[in-house]
């Protein structure tokens, strides 16, 4: 026989419940922007292909992207975070897009320059434009602080990464897909079949059409990985071009020759200063030759 529950504890039983809601949902705020936001994840991955040189065997290339500086994310931050990225000792450093969240109403740009400019990578550091860097008439803002920071600016165009045994890869930098003038046909011409292609693309649906002119790996980010997901929904947030793939490895094309595209959630924070279940990340990518 069921035991009646009296209407004092009822009333006991339905407040306790409310307010462990309400406590729920205001320590989830205060992570969501407190303290994942500040929170920093290095993912590390093997990228193995045949036509990988033997001698890029442990070529180490670490990927940032989406600092979005003066919304949410600080130079303090920044500085941080180049120290961590100097400790890994990368060969290579790969931003892929979205420095400042509006490049022409943050106040200390130049206090940009000799921060990235202490970013230490052997073969070189390698940006392209995000949407947010030409957004707020940002275009030449965002090249002047990548030229006098000594990143090369990758805009539809390629670069050769070659080693003292003259074995190379190829860097190619797309415009961004939503404020730019992306043109992967241009960037690619002239380049051998025979060279293993790394494409930066900002957005990343833009896989779709990289698929057919011989790229073999993309790095983008651009969706935050969603920002804010919640469980057994998945991301709140999914910007254009993003829609498609918005976090991590995804394999495309033909199974015999497949476009591996990864999706980096970024650092920083657009629009809501949450992050939740998707935090800050850094890549580091190390290539291996395989038969």
């Amino acid at each position: 026989m069921q035991k009646k529950i009296s209407r004092r504890k009822f009333i006991k039983k339905t407040m306790g419940s409310i307010l462990t809601l309400i406590a729920a949902g205001a320590g989830s705020y205060y992570y969501a922007r407190e303290i994942e936001p500040r929170l920093l994840d290095i993912n590390r991955h093997t990228i193995k292909h045949p036509l990988i040189p033997k001698s890029f065997d442990h070529f180490k290339i670490v990927q940032f992207s989406d600092t979005h500086l003066g919304f949410q994310y600080t130079l303090k931050q920044l500085d941080k975070l180049i120290d961590r990225i100097n400790r890994l000792q990368p060969d290579i450093v790969l931003f892929t897009g979205d420095l400042m969240d509006e490049p022409n109403k943050f106040p200390k740009s130049d206090q940009i320059i000799p921060s990235l400019s202490n970013i230490q990578a052997p073969f070189g550091k390698f940006a392209i434009y995000g949407n947010h860097d030409h957004g707020g008439y940002g275009t030449d803002i965002y090249r002047d602080i990548m030229d006098k920071s000594g990143f090369t600016l990758l805009q539809n165009a390629a670069q050769e990464i070659k080693l003292l045994d003259d074995s190379r890869i190829h860097l190619i930098g797309l415009d961004d897909a939503m404020l730019g003038k992306p043109d992967l046909e241009t960037a690619t011409l002239d380049l051998p079949s025979d060279t293993y292609k790394i494409l930066l693309a900002h957005e990343p649906d833009m896989a779709e059409l990289a698929i057919y002119e011989g790229i073999h790996l993309q790095l983008s980010g651009h969706s935050h990985g969603g920002q804010v997901k919640i469980p057994f929904i998945g991301a709140l947030i999914t910007p254009p071009y993003s829609e498609l793939y918005y976090e991590g490895f995804y394999e495309l094309g033909e199974p015999h020759s497949p476009l591996t595209l990864y999706v980096n959630r970024g650092l920083g924070t657009t629009r809501l200063p949450f992050r939740f279940l998707s935090k800050p990340e850094l890549t580091v990518f190390t290539l291996k030759k395989v038969n």
